[in-house]
């Protein structure tokens, strides 16, 4: 079997709901979409789902005329190719769409789902909730939490950092919507990388008076190893980081100096084969890795191998438009089906129609950095996001 072609499709898709942060409150309803899709002489093809593999035409001579089952040689071939810019920026993304199409390709070829392939025991892969939901009005903000407690998921996350008081009220909300599915659900807040160290600690310290919080996710920059090791040493929440880091040499630093509890792992790191690496080398230290959320939740097929996995990101917030998959969420675990790789196929009149006819709306992904970032918070306006108003 041979690799002989590749065609790559864009899109732009809006939202059943506006996703943000605190460096965009007010969020954005449209996300860009991408599928590569990875052709053999065999008729049997891959594909990869995201934002990558623009660059797809400058690498797939590598791997042109290549037996597609060799994804490891495969991956490091092109790893060595793009040696000297190394696992970056636009390079790393098309890397981890090819790496990730080929994987798809490679259980197709057994006849398997990834997962089994991969060598997990069970298809199954345990969920928590995350709204990507600073937009949110505290009613559609408990809306989006009950949902995912009625399928039995009983952890969340919430988008935290410009106010203290609405944060504690918001961490509330989410904790009571969950409580149908626990009676101690487990909570986690995420910063963004908007805090510095010290502004990490006062805030999550206070935090901590009212919630027993189960990690605080960026609450310093990614690569700060000394800022991210003072907020774990000095608050009761795990620190959790890693998502927007590129491969596995990036979490070198934080490991060594003791600057991670909670490994996010995903997608970006170089695609499934970068993304195993990093869960091996967390493995090594006894750290436990979350996988982060994508489209049709993909990646749980390979969060269901990984031995140190405790919880993957669900965000559901409608990005599935043309796209049918095989899983489904159930009793707080993403429930993998037995269809060949990733399970997952593309209705091709519905993306021909989203290309046809883009959807309006706002969009200005990717979410930048909001002012005074890791110097002072820039409250929020009046009007910026839905709850604004009161949060005095």
């Amino acid at each position: 079997m041979k690799i002989t072609g590749y065609r790559y499709e864009t899109y732009m898709m809006k939202l059943d709901r506006p996703i943000a942060d605190c460096n965009l409150p007010e969020g954005v309803e449209l996300l860009p979409g991408s599928i590569l899709y990875i052709e053999t002489d065999e008729n049997v093809t891959g594909l990869s789902l995201g934002f990558g593999g623009s660059g797809i035409e400058s690498l797939f001579p590598l791997i042109e005329g290549e037996d597609p089952r060799e994804v490891t040689r495969l991956w490091m071939k092109i790893v060595d190719h793009i040696h000297k810019g190394g696992n970056e920026g636009a390079a790393n993304y098309t890397l981890a769409a090819i790496d990730i199409a080929l994987w798809d390709l490679k259980a197709k070829i057994a006849g398997q789902p990834l997962w089994r392939l991969l060598g997990a025991a069970h298809g199954r892969v345990k969920a928590y909730a995350s709204g990507l939901d600073y937009c949110l009005s505290d009613e559609d903000l408990f809306a989006f939490y009950r949902r995912m407690a009625d399928v039995g998921v009983d952890a969340g996350k919430l988008k935290v950092g410009l106010d203290l008081k609405a944060d504690m009220r918001r961490i509330g909300i989410m904790q009571e919507a969950l409580s149908t599915a626990s009676n101690n659900p487990l909570l986690t807040i995420d910063a963004n990388e908007y805090w510095s160290p010290k502004q990490a600690v006062r805030y999550v310290r206070q935090m901590e008076e009212k919630f027993d919080l189960a990690w605080v996710e960026e609450p310093a920059r990614r690569w700060d190893y000394q800022g991210l090791r003072l907020v774990s040493q000095q608050v009761s929440a795990a620190v959790a980081t890693g998502e927007n880091v590129n491969s596995v040499a990036d979490f070198y630093a934080l490991i060594a100096n003791q600057a991670v509890d909670v490994l996010n792992v995903a997608a970006g790191h170089s695609g499934v084969t970068g993304c195993r690496q990093v869960a091996n080398l967390a493995q090594a230290y006894a750290l436990p890795v979350s996988m982060m959320n994508c489209q049709a939740n993909f990646m749980a097929h390979v969060a269901a191998a990984l031995p140190n996995h405790i919880g993957m990101e669900v965000v559901d917030p409608g990005r599935e438009q043309c796209l049918k998959f095989d899983n489904h969420i159930e009793d707080g675990y993403i429930v993998l089906g037995n269809e060949p790789g990733f399970g997952i196929t593309v209705d091709e009149p519905a993306l021909a129609a989203l290309q046809a006819n883009p959807p309006k709306g706002r969009g200005t992904f990717p979410l930048s950095r909001r002012d005074g970032a890791g110097r002072y918070i820039v409250p929020l306006r009046p009007g910026e996001v839905p709850w604004s108003h009161d949060s005095d």
